[in-house]
């Protein structure tokens, strides 16, 4: 038996900052960066006593970091203990093990489905973890071999290449900096907890995620789904040693949505410390009443979503929302100002999206006319495009997006300053001028809380590809990423054994 699970990346787009206060809400676009878990047993067959064994085997392999760790499970209390070397282990995926394994034992209760868990536990689980490309950074090594910053260098990468740390770096205070996993910021620790716990969940008989993406999904996987995201927020919080918005885990189960946070309660200190009452605790966060708000949400029809690697250096998310914090406590009107301001322009944007997703809907014709039109044409000569009611409503809808979308980047431009952080540092924002005065350009900003990581933008039509070749040419690795709203998946099979276009090169450049 063999179960294989996917969870997606995560590109926020509206409400950065805002989203960490309820009830402000977010626009998170899920990606086609995904991260699989493969589930197995390690051991076939069963001894005669292996009944009365309070200890399990588990494995978990990352062959991307040419990492192995090995545990022992206590079958009586849920918790894993490392018996691999130190630097092994992941506290994302060993929270993850926990907690499903925890949660599988509080909601089955079936004699039958018990017995087969306690038999699947006992077999051993042998996790395999992979993440897509996308999830990482191959800029410096294509710069070191003088290879062009395009996504046909990407597109030369064999799948799940193998993955290279920062080197050792001396941070402010003189100290040496271990090595680091260059990321391209879509949320891959999310992606990969979700990953093993929606595995885990299916292969243990806890949820049947097999109809997910059928018309006829019902109530019960409304069901299985919510019991995924609680057990893949709750591991994930713990494991960063914080209780985050949680727009990126949501994302990654549900897939492509407006997000509204969960109260920080709901994960109590008792709950998170976890602790040797892990069964119970976690029967309390399955059980518990989550306030989390999301609504179906994604790109209209014919817009593209393209991701860019600036390499202007990395931000760190957490010091630049403290900032944001600190400048809200010292200047208490002027941050309600801009936080009220902030989000009626984020309102603005997701009434438009929404708007031209119905005009798509109800006015196919037209829709497709106008936006391929637009496509070939720069914004100020959009309105000469409308000849009838229909498509006149098209381009006032475009307009009024991105209008408000300036106005979105104006205020955090605004906190930024204020805060003393670089949340659209000057270098993205003429990068950003100039791609929103392209052909076809729609939006164009900087994603979640900003910084110098990444930017995107959302184009029209086949204008993607201009825009790709233009950052390339300003040193902007433009990624493969684009939407997927999908969120958990089931797969068929070991993502690694599908068959490769043979028209893809597969030049080694790590």
């Amino acid at each position: 038996m063999e179960v294989v699970a996917s969870a997606p990346g995560k590109v926020l787009v509206a409400g950065g900052y805002l989203v960490l206060e309820r009830p402000n809400p977010g626009l998170v676009l899920s990606t086609t960066a995904r991260f699989y878990a493969i589930v197995r047993p390690i051991h076939e067959e069963l001894s005669p006593g292996s009944w009365a064994w309070g200890w399990s085997d588990v494995k978990v392999t990352s062959p991307q970091l040419s990492r192995e760790a090995t545990y022992k499970l206590s079958l009586k209390h849920s918790m894993l203990q490392l018996t691999s070397a130190r630097e092994s282990g992941n506290p994302f995926v060993e929270q993850a093990i926990q907690f499903s394994i925890a949660a599988a034992k509080a909601t089955i209760t079936d004699k039958e489905k018990k017995d087969t868990l306690d038999k699947l536990l006992l077999q051993g689980l042998n996790i395999t973890i992979l993440g897509s490309n996308d999830f990482y950074s191959y800029r410096k090594q294509i710069e070191a071999r003088g290879l062009p910053l395009s996504p046909e260098v990407l597109l030369s990468l064999p799948p799940f290449c193998s993955i290279t740390f920062n080197s050792e770096v001396a941070n402010g205070t003189g100290e040496i900096c271990k090595p680091e996993v260059a990321k391209t910021g879509l949320g891959s620790s999310a992606a990969m907890t979700a990953s093993v716990v929606a595995a885990l969940l299916h292969y243990l008989g806890a949820v049947n995620l097999s109809c997910l993406g059928q018309s006829s999904n019902d109530s019960s996987t409304e069901r299985d789904l919510d019991l995924v995201h609680a057990i893949a927020q709750s591991a994930h919080c713990i494991a960063q040693g914080k209780i985050g918005s949680g727009f990126d885990v949501s994302a990654a189960v549900y897939g492509s949505q407006r997000y509204t946070r969960f109260s920080p309660e709901i994960l109590s200190s008792a709950q998170v410390t976890g602790g040797s009452c892990l069964p119970e605790v976690v029967a309390d966060i399955a059980t518990g009443k989550w306030d989390h708000e999301k609504t179906r949400f994604s790109l209209p029809p014919l817009m593209c979503l393209l991701l860019g690697e600036p390499g202007t250096g990395g931000s760190s998310t957490p010091s630049m929302v403290g900032s944001v914090k600190k400048w809200q406590k010292s200047d208490p009107e002027k941050s309600k100002d801009t936080w009220s301001k902030l989000g009626m322009a984020n309102s603005v944007l997701e009434e438009q999206l929404r708007n031209l997703n119905k005009l798509a809907e109800d006015h196919w014709e037209a829709y497709e006319s106008v936006v391929r039109s637009c496509s070939h044409l720069t914004c100020m000569k959009w309105t000469e495009l409308a000849t009838n009611q229909h498509e006149e409503l098209i381009v006032r809808s475009l307009l009024a997006a991105r209008n408000a979308f300036l106005e979105i980047r104006l205020h955090m431009r605004e906190m930024g300053v204020a805060a003393g952080i670089p949340i659209e540092p000057e270098s993205q924002t003429q990068l950003l001028d100039a791609t929103m005065n392209m052909e076809g350009v729609l939006l164009a900003g900087v994603p979640g809380a900003g910084g110098f990581d990444a930017v995107f933008s959302v184009t029209l039509g086949e204008s993607s590809g201009a825009v790709a070749n233009a950052w390339s040419s300003a040193g902007v690795l433009p990624l493969l990423v684009r939407e997927d709203s999908r969120g958990v998946s089931l797969e068929i099979g070991d993502p690694r054994a599908r068959e490769v276009s043979t028209a893809v090169s597969s030049i080694q450049i790590n």
